[in-house]
C-alpha cells in the first residue's frame, strides 16, 4: 500500500504554506433542507489556478532535489493538473512542459500558457499522453509530477482534508471525487488517522466508473471507452491510490451527467459558487439520496472551479 502518511500531509502543509489558499468551508441551510442532512462544503473550486491540484503540484515541486531543479518539471494532462503544475514551476523558477491531448479545451489549454507551461500535443489517448510525458523527461532530464499516481502529489492533496476535519471536526461523512483515486485516497488517509470512524465516500461519473468495477473485481478495471461531461474524473484509478481506496473508503458509488449537471447549477443558483462539473459529483451524490446520509453533517469537497462560461457545461 501506498506510505503517504498523516505526517507526511502535514509536512506537505507546512511546504505549501502561504503559496496556496486555505479556502473556505460554506454551508447553506436551503441546500441542507433539499439534502435533508448538514452540509459543509469545502471550496476548492476558490484555490490557486482553480482546483485542490495546485496543493499537489506545488508539494512535489518544492520536493524536487535541488540537482534536477533546473531541468524542471514535466507531466501529462488535459484539465486542472496541467495548470497547477505550469502555476507551480513558475511560482519556484522552473521551466515546466506540459503534454496535452490535441484535442484539449483550448479555455484549458489557454490556462496552462498563462501560467507559464509549455505545452506539448499528443494523440488524444493515456497512452500517448504517458508515453510522450516519458520521452521528453528522457530527453531532458526534467521530472515527472504525475497527476495522481505518486506520494508527494498524494500528500499535498490531503492537506485539503486536513483543513477540513480541523475546522469542522464532528463530521459523519465526507464526501470526495474519483478520478484517479489521489484526492480520494489522501482524503481517507487523513480521517482514519484523526477520525477512524469517519465515513469516507467517494463518487465517479457513471460514464467512468472504474473504481466501481475494480473494487468489486478486486483488481484494477479500465473502462474500455470513458466517457462524462465530468472530463477531470476520466482516468482510471492509479496502481498506488486503488489500494488505499480499497483499504480506507467505505463506498464508492456513480452518478450520471444529467445528476452532475443538476448539481452544478444548484450550487450556482443557491450558493453562488461555480463549480465544475468533476468538483460537482460529490453534492450530487447527497442531493440524489445515493450515500443515504439523511440527518448525518456531511464534509463535501468542491475540487475544482475551472469553467468555461463560453460553454457553460450545465447545459447538455
Amino acid at each position: 500500500m501506498c506510505a503517504v502518511t498523516l505526517e507526511d500531509i502535514r509536512q506537505a502543509r507546512r511546504r505549501i504554506d502561504g503559496s496556496v489558499h486555505r479556502t473556505p468551508v460554506l454551508t447553506s441551510r436551503r441546500l441542507d433542507e433539499l439534502a435533508g442532512a448538514r452540509l459543509f462544503f469545502k471550496c476548492e473550486n476558490l484555490q490557486a489556478t482553480g482546483s485542490f491540484k495546485a496543493r499537489g503540484a506545488l508539494n512535489t515541486v518544492r520536493s524536487l532535489d535541488p540537482a534536477a531543479r533546473p531541468r524542471g518539471v514535466v507531466t501529462h494532462s488535459s484539465g486542472n493538473h496541467a495548470a497547477a503544475v505550469s502555476w507551480a514551476a513558475a511560482l519556484e523558477g522552473l521551466p515546466a512542459t506540459v503534454v496535452m491531448p490535441r484535442t484539449a479545451n483550448a479555455f484549458k489549454m489557454a490556462a496552462v500558457r498563462r501560467y507559464g507551461g509549455r505545452i506539448v500535443t499528443c494523440e488524444p489517448t493515456h497512452a500517448a499522453r504517458e508515453a510522450t510525458a516519458e520521452r521528453l523527461r528522457q530527453e531532458t532530464g526534467a521530472s515527472l509530477v504525475h497527476p495522481f499516481n505518486d506520494e508527494r502529489v498524494m500528500a499535498g492533496q490531503g492537506t485539503a482534508a486536513l483543513e477540513l476535519l480541523e475546522e469542522v471536526p464532528d463530521l459523519d461523512a465526507v464526501v470526495a471525487p474519483c478520478g484517479g483515486g489521489g484526492l480520494l485516497a489522501a482524503t481517507a488517509t487523513v480521517a482514519r488517522a484523526l477520525r477512524p470512524g469517519l465515513l469516507v465516500l467517494g463518487v465517479e461519473p457513471a460514464g467512468a466508473a472504474d473504481t466501481i468495477a475494480s473494487l468489486a473485481a478486486g483488481v484494477r478495471q479500465a473502462v474500455a471507452q470513458p466517457a462524462s461531461v465530468a472530463d477531470g474524473l476520466l482516468a482510471l484509478v492509479g496502481d498506488l491510490t486503488f489500494p488505499v481506496i480499497q483499504a480506507r473508503v467505505d463506498r464508492v458509488v456513480a452518478v450520471t451527467d444529467g445528476e452532475i449537471r443538476a448539481a452544478m447549477r444548484r450550487l450556482l443558483d443557491i450558493l453562488k459558487l461555480v463549480v465544475e462539473p468533476a468538483g460537482s459529483v460529490g453534492y450530487a451524490a447527497v442531493a440524489e439520496g445515493r450515500l443515504s446520509l439523511g440527518g448525518q453533517r456531511v464534509g463535501i469537497l468542491l475540487s475544482g472551479g475551472n469553467v468555461d462560461l463560453d460553454a457553460p457545461p450545465w447545459q447538455p
